[in-house]
């Protein structure tokens, strides 16, 4: 029998470090961080995906640049560099899609985590729909004066 011919693509499979059920196994030291030191490893977190992948693809260039060297080569030697050109171009080529990934991650978080905004553009319409209130307000206690004026006469 031939093995399952290998690829990228993800498979979905139970996590050998799962921690469901049992008892005892929560980390104390992320219950005991308050929100901003929680944030901060986040976010320190997201930087080390995002300086790797860069650094990826700068040593995939420099590697590049140093393999379009012009020489004799004999075919041997053109071959190799070739090979090793084709490698290190697929390497960058995952890196760039780990980034658009990362992008794309960071912009859903922005997006639909971005409460701050939320709240300010809430408390704002608020504000407005208040304000409109006590126009309104105002403008029918002025109608309803006249109105009892006019049954009084």
């Amino acid at each position: 029998m031939s093995e399952a011919p290998q690829t990228d693509v993800s498979r979905p499979s139970a996590l050998p470090t799962a921690t469901l059920l049992q008892r005892g196994g929560i980390n104390q030291a992320l219950i005991d961080q308050n929100s901003d030191e929680y944030l901060d490893s986040i976010e320190e977190e997201w930087n080390k995906k995002v300086d790797l992948e860069v650094e990826t693809l700068v040593d995939g260039m420099v590697d590049l640049v140093g393999l379009a060297s012009i020489s004799s080569k004999d075919k041997f030697r053109i071959a190799q560099e070739s090979f090793q050109a084709q490698a290190r171009a697929e390497s960058m080529v995952r890196a760039a899609n780990s980034l658009l990934s990362i992008t794309h991650s960071m912009k859903l978080l922005l997006l639909l985590s971005d409460e701050a905004q939320i709240a300010h553009r809430r408390d704002a319409e608020m504000k407005i729909v208040q304000d409109e209130k006590e126009k309104a307000k105002e403008r029918v206690a002025v109608l309803l004066d006249e109105m009892l004026r006019g049954q009084g006469q």
